[in-house]
């Protein structure tokens, strides 16, 4: 049975910093592309970041380049997303899912990060 399971969402002040974890199950996770992707208040999913198998590679939406880190662990089965100097557009649900700007097979239910002061 897959499973991806997010944690570490909650509350922040702008300008804030927050790490989300996503544990994997199920699945080959150290043979999977991964990515985060968030779903706005009245907006549509956005992918936000992704890290190739290995952690050869990693990508970033534009809007968060700078500020938002992914890595992972492979012997874990877990990824993260480090997001630091967090804006008020950056609130939403964020879930980690397979396959590159989350477009595999598998998704998690989500973590809600909310900005606001």
């Amino acid at each position: 049975q897959v499973q991806l399971v997010e944690s570490g969402g909650g509350g922040v002040q702008p300008g804030g910093s927050v790490r989300l974890s996503c544990a994997a199950s199920g699945f080959s996770f150290s043979s999977s592309y991964m990515s985060w992707v968030r779903l706005a208040p009245r907006k549509g999913p956005e992918w936000v970041a992704g890290i190739s198998p290995g952690s050869r590679s990693t990508s970033y939406a534009e809007s968060v380049k700078g500020r938002f880190s992914i890595s992972r662990n492979d012997s874990r089965s877990t990824v993260y997303l480090q997001m630091n100097r967090l804006k008020p557009e950056d609130t939403g649900l964020y879930y980690c899912a397979t396959g590159f700007r989350g477009e595999g097979s598998y998704s998690g239910q989500g973590t809600q990060v909310t900005v606001s002061s």
